[in-house]
């Protein structure tokens, strides 16, 4: 199940966005989440990742500055994303997988379209 992102938009450094992904239950309720990122010429990185029990992992890059979170009730995943900087500059991809060992993967079919984050002045 391909898993779409929503929430992009273009934000001044310093600033603030929220992403959403909304998932089947039947996804939701078993998996793990992440969100990924891929900005221009760059390979693709994890940003963070979350397990059922809310379990939470994050890239050092966006410590202190990103949240992960899932709300069970709506099956829907976010990422809030604080004090912004030009390097956060991507498409944010949200994916369902497997976590295990504190090592997050997306399953291969859960990539679907990304959201474009553009932090710039």
């Amino acid at each position: 199940v391909q898993l779409q992102a929503s929430g992009g938009g273009l934000v001044q450094p310093g600033g603030s966005l929220r992403l959403s992904c909304a998932a089947p239950k039947s996804i939701f309720s078993i998996n793990a989440m992440g969100w990924y990122r891929q900005a221009p010429g760059k390979q693709r990185e994890l940003v963070a990742a979350i397990t059922t029990g809310g379990i939470t992992k994050y890239a050092d890059s966006v410590k202190g500055r990103f949240t992960i979170s899932r709300d069970n009730a709506k099956n829907t995943l976010y990422l809030q994303m604080n004090s912004l900087k030009p390097e956060d500059t991507a498409v944010y991809y949200c994916t369902w997988g497997y976590y295990s060992g504190g090592y997050y993967s997306a399953d291969f079919a859960s990539w679907g379209q990304g959201t474009q984050v553009t932090v710039s002045s």
